[in-house]
Formats: structure tokens, sequence, C-alpha cells
């Protein structure tokens, strides 16, 4: 595999010095983009896209294409664990991810298997592979998984939820179910994400999207000690490289101390969370990654150009930071405003 040609973000991650702030965004790769609409239509479906090799290759690199981004991230879905294991994934529209099959009893979770990620999940293996060709050594590539936690409400609810009142009853009615669940979710997750460092990923992402529904006492419990033992479980480097690996709970900022002891390089923060407030809690023990409001983005080009100067006014001086949303871009943001915060990051924190 070639040098990288950009590595800021890799040296972001690890509080390397940089010649600017590095930045990219989370979904950069979708529904926001009209050539990502043409091939979504080509593919017939969204899980049929994620499990077409060129085509999740070609919607991975078309933000790249389009925009001068440090960082690639894999196209795919945080439930492909949990469609592996046979849980029938399926996407309605108009209402998100759905499973056929979903946990309705502790019987249900003792049939559960950890997926062979040359098996199962070889279309996502693939994918990292020939992404990493056709970067060429531009950026780095990222790849991710939902956390054991966040894996866990989809598997119950069966898809979206608001309450998590189902998932939450197994908790609190029958902890050991739950704990049994959450163990095989973190080996899996641990196993796919080592796959995807193998295949090529130069970075790796844990996604917690609903950690912030629990309590102070279960967070911990229930969702932090899985992402703690992932850590633990990752290769962190590889073909001679430092694999960084990033924790991100939304809503999580409450938490940031304590997960900055699991281990991992870096954080993400949302937007709830001052930036600087952050960086001050957890000094210099990780990067942190973030943290603009994704809806900044309905703004005129120059109110993003002053909020991105203030985001990185909160930061501050010095290394580890990696500019990004504090949650996914959204469907209907204008892509020249994407450009307008993108270029601004790089302008305004040029050395």
């Amino acid at each position: 595999m070639p040098e990288l040609e950009n590595d800021r973000f890799l040296r972001a991650l690890l509080r390397e010095p940089v010649d600017m702030t590095p930045v990219w965004m989370m979904r950069q790769a979708g529904r926001y983009l009209p050539e990502y609409r043409e091939v979504r239509k080509q593919a017939g479906s969204f899980l049929d896209l994620c499990k077409n090799t060129e085509l999740a290759c070609e919607v991975t690199l078309q933000p790249i294409r389009r925009f001068p981004l440090d960082a690639a991230i894999l196209f795919s879905d945080i439930l492909t664990i949990p469609d592996a294991m046979g849980l029938g994934l399926y996407f309605s529209e108009g209402e998100g991810p759905r499973f056929e099959r979903p946990l309705t009893s502790p019987a249900d979770i003792e049939k559960l298997t950890v997926p062979d990620p040359s098996q199962e999940l070889k279309y996502v293996t693939d994918a990292v592979q020939l992404i990493r060709k056709e970067l060429g050594g531009k950026v780095p590539l990222i790849g991710f998984s939902g956390s054991p936690w966040t894996l866990s409400t989809y598997m119950i609810e069966g898809g979206s939820s608001k309450a998590f009142s189902k998932t939450k009853h197994l908790l609190f009615e029958n902890p050991s179910a739950m704990h049994q669940l959450l163990d095989i979710l973190a080996r899996s997750v641990i196993e796919y994400l080592n796959a995807q460092i193998q295949a090529g990923a130069q970075a790796v992402m844990v996604f917690d999207t609903w950690g912030g529904a629990l309590s102070h006492r279960d967070y911990r419990e229930f969702s932090l000690a899985y992402m703690e033992k992932i850590v633990a479980g990752l290769l962190r480097s590889h073909d001679g490289h430092r694999v960084p690996v990033t924790l991100f709970t939304k809503g999580g900022g409450q938490w940031l101390e304590d997960m900055a002891a699991t281990g991992c390089d870096a954080l993400g923060i949302d937007w709830s969370t001052d930036l600087g407030a952050a960086r001050e809690r957890v000094g210099d023990r990780v990067a942190l990654q973030g943290n603009l409001d994704p809806c900044m983005l309905y703004a005129s080009p120059q109110r993003i150009r002053e909020e991105v100067a203030a985001t990185l006014t909160s930061f501050g001086s010095g290394t580890g930071h990696v500019f990004n949303l504090g949650h996914g871009i959204h469907p209907d943001t204008n892509p020249d405003h994407a450009a307008a915060m993108i270029e601004s990051v790089h302008q305004l924190s040029s050395t």
C-alpha cells in the first residue's frame, strides 16, 4: 500500500503536530449528495448498496472527490452485525431500519453466535480492501461499528425507538440476560473491527448512538464497560502503523472522563458539550473530535464560517483536534454549505 499523501487526521488522533486541523463529517457519504442518490437508485435498496462492494466503494469515494476532506469513512451500516446474526435486517421507507426477527426472550439471546467476518461479513472487508486500493494513499480510511448497547436496542426493539421500553425492561428485569447479549456483541465487534483493520482500515470508530438514553450508573455498566472491553481487544497497530480508536456516545458529555479512561485514542463530542470544557476535563489523555451542530449547515456560508471559528477557538491551540459535526450531516443539507465548512476549517486553522 502507498504511503499517505495526507496523514493529518491520523496525526491529530495521536495528538501529534499538524499543519491545520483535519476535518471529516459523520455520514459524509450519503443522501445530501446528488451523486449518492444516483448510485442508491442503481443499487435497488440501501442494504443492497451496503452489500455491493463496487458501489459501496464508489459512494465512499464520492465526498473525497468533491471536498478536500482529510479522511474517508467506509460506507456501511451499524446494523451489519445483527443482520449477520440472522435477525433479518431490512429498511422500511420513512421508518428506517427494521428486523424481521427481533429478540423477544432470553432464549433468543442464547441462540446467538459471533458472526465470522470472513464469511457473513465478507462484503464489508471486501469493500475496505477495494476502497483502500482506490484511495491510492490520498487520505486514511476509517472503519466503524455500532456499540454493543446501541446494537442491542435495535435487536430488541425491532428497529428505532424513542423510549427503548423493551430494551430497558430486559435490562431492569433480567440484567444477566442483558449482559449475555452485550458480551456476545462486544466479542462480535472486536472480531469485526479487527477484520476491518486487517483489510486496510487505518483508524476505527465505535458509535454509541443511544448511550445517552441510559442513567448515569447504567451507562457505565451496560454501555461503557463493553466499549472498554472492545478497546482492550482491538489491534492497535497494523502494517507497522498505529491504528487509533475513537469512541462516540451521543449525549455522553457527562461521562467524558470515564470514556477517556478506557484506553481509547480519541472521543467524539456532540454539540451539547462545550469543546473547550471537554478538553479541560480530559486533558491530554485523548484527542477530541467534533463538534459543530449539523443544523448549522442550514445557515449561510458566512454564518458557518463564524461558527467554525468559534469551535476552533473553543478547542484552543495545540494538538489533538479533529473537526467534525456533532452528529451525522442531515440529508437536506446543501453540499455547498458543507464545502464552506471544510474550507473554513482549513483556512482558519492553518499554521
